[in-house]
């Protein structure tokens, strides 16, 4: 046994390996990405099968297979990647499974690094399958492994469900670094089982709603619903996942008023919540995004005919919305035990000591990116002409930012492509573009190029290759030449793709080449139909910059380098400017837009 300070995530993946898994599969996406990671580092000898799969759709399909073959199953993404994958996953939780398959959905409340705020235990009960929501890195570790149990024991997949704050927090775990994968025990085909038709899905719907009750009373006796208190206490604390641990910190180990935790909350453990309320006149539920346990607590309030009162997020006793953190926690559980309270949200200009809070700091392109050069060539060919231009989700989101602001739409993955199309049949006249980074072309941007071509729409299609999957820790994809298995395979080369697809023409350019790059954008604005330009050029943190930019006397202060295209390496240094060498890594875009050429680049 080894003992290691781990990441949450890191903690999943190794508990995920201590129960045997098999098959670990995911797409990646902030707070997740570390799991699949880590599995990939910690599978020396190859015995377990890991994968970026090409979108979590793909990924949900993959582990199916397996578990329908005996083998436990991983399946990772973060809570927006559900909606993607619930094609997947709602037939599979009528269908079942043979091998465990856990899904893992980290939720990111707040939202921290996501469109929107979406909690998995809705999903948990829209699917009718089982969740755990662990409240600390140590039972993140250990709940993963009860997960795979529990979807064997109830033939079903089941949701894992942490929050940003479990995945990014640290802990201590000893585990078992000798760990194996199960044996397989085979695909047994079995078409009435495994091949889903109406009349099936009717029977396996009444057994879903059948068994689940009898899960729930099971969860009642799960070591991880707890609770901490004295009988006959008559105010109650209830709680779950990182919010627990928040209530726990105000409370300490206080027996005066009871604190609950509810680990698993579909199926509601009632059994559990009946006995740790009997006494209870009136009960706080902490929790984060959806009332979700607050709503459960009420059904079953009316449903037994509970004296009781439930005080939560519809009362106005906690946020209806964002991240908790422990101060407002505990201003909360303050007020409903009539303390006073010391605690403050943080959000005042400065702390108790007086000292200024920091600066907010919005998120930029990183100095050197391919992206800005990519959003500025085309900022400067359409200079006089009426554009649109529809965004994605990854890095190059932040071209919204000002100077470059060429972000003027983003809905979701894939989205820019089909969403630049629509903006096409509304307003004929306009160019549209669509912008769209490798790793989410792969992911869910093919689909929305082939209803442009099949439909006749015109627009052009720019692909921000940058040869990873940036935003999420540089995983690879189809198009890098390398999976999570380590293994070197034949790159798929998107310019072949979008000429098989029927694009005529398929522009390669280098982003950082600014007139090369105007002259070939000019060029589609000019044709008719759907055309493309892949933006190559590498993401600037695969690589230690050799070269640098630097300034000479010949600056005239104009700082047109600064307003144009908004470099966190250059900022004013009085009447001139001044590029900071330890960022600057020498892409040169400056060099090209100064009016008096008064930036030079120099070897490093």
């Amino acid at each position: 046994m080894k003992k290691e300070y781990v990441m949450g995530n890191q903690a999943i993946a190794l508990g995920a390996i201590a129960a045997g898994v098999n098959v670990a599969c995911g797409y990646p996406g902030t707070p997740s990405s570390e799991i699949v990671d880590t599995i990939a580092k910690r599978n020396v000898n190859k015995a377990i099968h890991v994968e970026w799969s090409i979108n979590e759709k793909a990924a949900m399909e993959v582990a199916a297979g397996a578990s329908y073959a005996g083998a436990r199953c991983l399946v990772t993404m973060k809570m927006m990647g559900l909606n993607v994958a619930s094609d997947a996953l709602m037939s599979l939780a009528y269908v079942g499974v043979e091998g465990g398959l856990v899904v893992v959905s980290a939720d990111d409340p707040g939202p921290i690094s996501s469109q929107t705020e979406q909690d998995t235990r809705l999903f948990a009960k829209y699917c009718r399958i089982p969740v755990f929501d662990p409240s600390s890195v140590e039972e993140a570790y250990e709940m993963i492994q009860d997960a795979f149990e529990y979807s064997e024991k109830y033939k079903t997949p089941v949701l894992f469900r942490p929050t940003t704050r479990i995945d990014h927090a640290y802990g201590s775990i000893t585990y078992d670094e000798n760990a194996c994968p199960k044996e397989i025990p085979g695909f047994v085909k079995n078409s009435k089982r495994f091949v889903i038709f109406p009349r099936l899905s009717r029977m396996n719907h009444e057994m879903i709603e059948k068994r689940n009750p009898e899960i729930g009373d099971d969860f009642s006796d799960y070591r991880f619903n707890v609770y901490q208190g004295k009988e006959g206490n008559k105010k109650a604390v209830l709680a779950g996942g990182a919010g627990y641990a928040y209530v726990k910190e105000y409370l300490q180990d206080r027996t005066d008023v009871s604190l609950i935790k509810v680990g698993t909350p579909h199926p509601f453990p009632e059994r559990f919540l009946l006995n740790a309320l009997k006494d209870v006149e009136e009960v706080l539920v902490v929790e984060e995004l959806f009332p979700y346990l607050e709503e459960e607590l009420l059904m079953l309030a009316g449903k037994k005919q509970l004296k009781i009162k439930v005080l939560g997020k519809h009362t106005g006793n906690s946020p209806l919305a964002g991240e908790n953190t422990a101060e407002q926690v505990a201003a909360d559980v303050a007020a409903f035990l009539g303390e006073a309270s010391n605690e403050t949200e943080g959000i005042e200009s400065s702390d108790a000591s007086g000292r200024p809070n920091p600066p907010m700091r919005p998120p930029v392109l990183c100095a050197g990116c391919p992206h800005r050069a990519s959003f500025y060539a085309v900022k400067q060919a359409m200079k006089g002409r009426k554009a649109n231009f529809s965004g994605d989700i990854g890095c190059y989101t932040l071209g919204n930012a000002m100077p470059l602001d060429m972000v003027d739409t983003c809905l979701c993955m894939g989205a820019g492509i089909t969403m630049a199309q629509g903006l096409h049949w509304t307003d004929k006249e306009t160019v549209n573009f669509a912008f769209v980074g490798d790793s989410t072309f792969f992911a869910s941007g093919m689909t929305g190029i082939a209803n442009a071509v099949y439909n006749e729409a015109d627009m052009i299609l720019c692909v921000l290759d940058n040869s990873t999957t940036a935003m999420t820790g540089h995983q690879p994809h189809p198009g890098t030449g390398m999976n999570m298995m380590g293994d070197v395979v034949n790159k798929i080369s998107i310019e072949k793709i979008l000429k098989g697809m029927g694009i005529e023409k398929v522009l390669n350019v280098n982003p950082l080449n600014l007139e090369e790059a105007k002259s070939a954008i000019s060029e589609c604005a000019d044709a008719p139909g759907v055309k493309a330009i892949i933006f190559k050029s590498p993401c600037v943190a695969l690589f230690k910059p050799t070269e640098k930019c630097v300034i000479t006397d010949s600056c005239i202060g104009c700082k047109k380098c600064i307003r144009e295209i908004g470099c966190p390496a250059i900022s004013a240094d009085g009447k001139t400017v001044k590029i900071d060498a330890s960022m600057c890594t020498g892409c040169s875009l400056c060099a090209q837009i100064c009016p008096t050429g008064a930036i030079k680049k120099e070897v490093r």
